[in-house]
């Protein structure tokens, strides 16, 4: 199984990085033999592009060219938003166009691959029980399978971050529950439900995670007397990226040394925001310098 962060624009990393492991010797096809890739946000949208049969080349392209469409804002816009204080920063529509450009009209059934996309549903519209949830998209068999809906439109609700983007379809990221969707993964593959042929038997999981590039954040003082103004921002952030090591903790403690996490570290000075497009070069040179030796002796043990 692969697992991908969310991050926004900082979702080139991890496609960087498997493209430098595809490039070493015997690990060619390593992507190809993934039989479930998981992902939340810009992790979510390569989770499907990969199914999809989207090559990582394309895949790079996608955020070396695209990107700017995608966090594209305007005068007019933020005069509407006052400023973005009623309003997101961008507009959905940019992020489903290109989603769709990718995707195309596949649903999730007709994806190459397993996968698991994250959600969160903020009205499940039960008439007993209404509430927000998370939302798992799947396209395992059984009853509550998501094969029927279409992946563009999937890979749009993971990637829906508060104050970046307008809901959609009712649905914002799943980084406010899951940015890292690893043990996700791994529920999903041992669930109950699911037919027997599709269920892993757990000594036989491998499984990667891919992280963004993690920012090191605090916020500090002993003592925050702060209201909704002022947490509203650091809150985001917390939901978005201060989650991130619990899925590891639980991942590394139950499948020991059959788990691997990549999950590069920026330097302290350089904050690169989910819509940094202008950091992408730096992201691109960070990506390459990474030292991989242990994942590429993890991936030719396990794989």
């Amino acid at each position: 199984m692969v697992s991908i962060d969310g991050g926004g624009v900082r979702g080139i990393v991890p496609v960087i990085l498997m493209q430098r492991l595809a490039a070493e010797p015997g690990l060619g096809t390593w992507v190809d033999q993934t039989e479930l890739i998981a992902g939340t946000s810009t992790g979510g949208l390569i989770a499907l592009g990969v199914a999809a049969g989207v090559s990582l080349d394309e895949l790079y392209d996608l955020y070396t060219t695209r990107a700017a469409a995608v966090f594209k804002d305007s005068l007019l816009d933020d005069l509407r938003d006052v400023g973005k204080v009623f309003g997101a920063d961008y507009d959905v529509e940019n992020l489903e166009r290109e989603a769709h450009r990718v995707l195309g009209e596949r649903t999730l059934a007709q994806l190459t691959k397993r996968v698991l996309v994250t959600a969160f549903d903020l009205d499940n519209g039960a008439t007993t029980d209404r509430q927000w949830k998370a939302k798992l998209f799947h396209n395992f068999p059984g009853r509550d399978s998501d094969g029927d809906t279409l992946a563009y439109r999937v890979a749009v609700a993971t990637a829906a971050a508060p104050t970046y983007f307008a809901s959609y379809d009712g649905y914002v990221d799943g980084g406010v529950f899951a940015t890292n969707p690893s043990m996700c993964a791994l529920a999903q593959t041992l669930d109950a439900r699911v037919p027997a042929g599709e269920r892993a038997d757990l000594g036989d999981v491998r499984l990667i995670s891919f992280g963004t590039g993690r920012t090191l954040r605090y916020v500090e003082g002993d003592r925050l007397d702060w209201g909704y103004w002022q947490w509203v921002r650091p809150l985001l952030d917390l939901m978005l990226d201060g989650v991130n090591g619990i899925a590891h903790y639980q991942c590394s403690q139950i499948l020991g040394a059959r788990y691997h996490r990549v999950a590069p570290t920026l330097p302290p000075d350089k904050t690169i925001g989910m819509d940094a497009v202008d950091e992408i070069p730096y992201l691109v040179e960070f990506a390459n310098s990474l030292d991989l030796s242990a994942t590429i002796a993890w991936l030719r043990a396990n794989w």
